[in-house]
């Protein structure tokens, strides 16, 4: 594992397997599998896609930790750009396809129904952590703000699972909710954890 992580056709392999999900709908969108209403496919399953890339990210740092891969911390500008990829496209497929890209008619939506707006709040917050992932914003801001900064990731966590609370809260639907927010739950209560902990030894 940790010469695989370490070798140079890893990240490539990472970005590939990142893309699957994006292929796999365009391919169902153009070969009509994306069952009786398209639209409404493409909106779900991209959100979906984008929240699963979130417990990705999320759970690299536990991961390099516990199983002392520190190798995997190589991957993890990429997982969270794709975070942001595939939120992008879940409101772009919103926007497109719900309002017909009509910008006054999706900033009233927003403005109107609560769970779009917590959506979107967290796609700003993602694009704020997207534009400063490089190393050029690392510099500029300094470390200890940078980090700062990026511990936003955590408040786009509960912002996420709180959007697909109330989205599915028509249907009373809230199984996967559920499942989600107990896997972000646990990533974000080892990070609490640790924190205490390493206070505690100080």
């Amino acid at each position: 594992m940790k010469r695989w992580l370490q070798s140079g056709w890893s990240k490539p392999l990472w970005f590939g397997l990142s893309l699957l999900p994006m292929v796999w709908l365009v391919v169902a969108a153009l070969t009509d599998q994306l069952g009786a209403n398209p639209a409404e496919a493409l909106v779900r399953s991209t959100g979906d896609w984008a929240l699963r890339a979130l417990c990705v990210v999320l759970a690299i740092t536990p991961l390099r930790v516990v199983l002392g891969l520190p190798a995997l911390a190589r991957f993890r500008r990429m997982a969270g750009l794709f975070v942001y990829f595939y939120a992008v496209l879940h409101l772009l497929a919103y926007a497109w396809l719900d309002m017909g890209l009509v910008l006054q008619d999706v900033a009233t939506d927003i403005l109107k129904r609560p769970f779009i707006l917590v959506g979107f709040s967290a796609v700003v917050l993602l694009t704020l952590l997207a534009s400063t992932s490089f190393h050029r914003a690392i510099r500029w801001l300094g470390a200890k703000r940078w980090q700062m900064l990026h511990r936003l990731v955590y408040a786009v966590a509960l912002l996420a699972v709180l959007h697909f609370f109330w989205m599915r809260a028509g249907k009373n639907d809230f199984a996967e909710v559920a499942l989600y927010a107990a896997i972000l739950a646990s990533l974000l209560g080892w990070r609490v954890h640790r924190a205490l902990r390493n206070r505690g030894d100080a």
